[in-house]
């Protein structure tokens, strides 16, 4: 380009961003602009406040200390630790690393249970030494300030605690699996009729020598009211496993009878 040419585009883009003659700028008055300001200013503003008013209503319409609906999740489910990536545990009991995470994973779960950890009068009390009805607290929706929680101690699990046996079973082909109830709120489990139906080979180790979730750790009141709620545990040792083969488990109801969510895990190489 030529240096006249070159001067008319420079001219043409200042004229663009301010033209003198009409005294606009970006092609706008200082009135234009100052109108459209106002406009989107009021406009932005009307839809926040739609938006903070939606939210306030939704949030009027929420219940503080329990789900609105929980209906769909009655009775509760039951989960397991150690976690396995697809339910899944496989290891061999002559390679320590093969079972090194499963053994992690439940010495990290079990610390909660420390007793240690549960010396906090504010916090903890003991609920007895053996099962017991419900622990009713006050009012699920009442502003009582939170409950206490029963006190559950590693120590009940015995052959699953970890504490004599630092690999929960793994290392002598006798894996130990924790389970406990999912917690919903207000859930009041029922006893069974009778304890037939176990599987043999099996081990459970659970509150006072029985093999099931003792009522007075029910029910569960929130993480607001129950912040420091601890879930009784059941501890499951498999004593009998055959090597070299998949064994497949299918829980499909607990010792209180509440239905679970069916699982499988095969035990390989054990």
């Amino acid at each position: 380009l030529t240096k006249k040419r070159r001067r008319r585009l420079s001219e043409s883009y200042a004229e663009t961003l301010w033209d003198p003659e009409k005294r606009e700028f970006l092609g706008r008055t200082g009135d234009s602009w100052l109108k459209i300001s106002v406009f989107y200013v009021i406009f932005y503003a009307f839809l926040c406040g739609i938006f903070v008013a939606t939210i306030l209503v939704l949030l009027m319409t929420l219940n503080m200390y329990k789900p609105k609906y929980q209906d769909r999740i009655l009775p509760s489910g039951l989960s397991f630790s150690p976690y396995a990536h697809n339910l899944e545990i496989i290891y061999k009991t002559d390679d320590p690393s093969s079972y090194e995470v499963y053994v992690k994973n439940l010495k990290e779960f079990i610390e909660q249970y420390n007793d240690e950890k549960q010396t906090d009068d504010m916090k903890y009390e003991d609920c007895g030494t053996t099962p017991k009805l419900y622990t009713e607290r006050g009012e699920l929706e009442s502003n009582t300030g939170q409950r206490k929680s029963c006190r559950f101690s590693r120590r009940e699990l015995q052959g699953c605690s970890g504490e004599n046996d630092t690999t929960f079973g793994f290392k002598e082909g006798k894996p130990c699996l924790i389970v406990k109830l999912n917690r919903i709120i207000n859930f009041r489990p029922k006893p069974p009729s009778s304890n037939d139906g176990l599987i043999g080979e099996i081990k459970y180790f659970g509150f006072a020598g029985n093999a099931g979730f003792p009522l007075q750790y029910f029910p569960y009141y929130g993480k607001m009211l129950h912040p420091n709620y601890l879930q009784p545990l059941v501890g499951i040792k498999f004593t009998n496993l055959t090597k070299n083969r998949e064994l497949r488990i299918k829980c499909k109801e607990t010792i209180l009878k509440t239905r679970m969510v069916p699982m499988k895990i095969p035990l390989r190489n054990v």
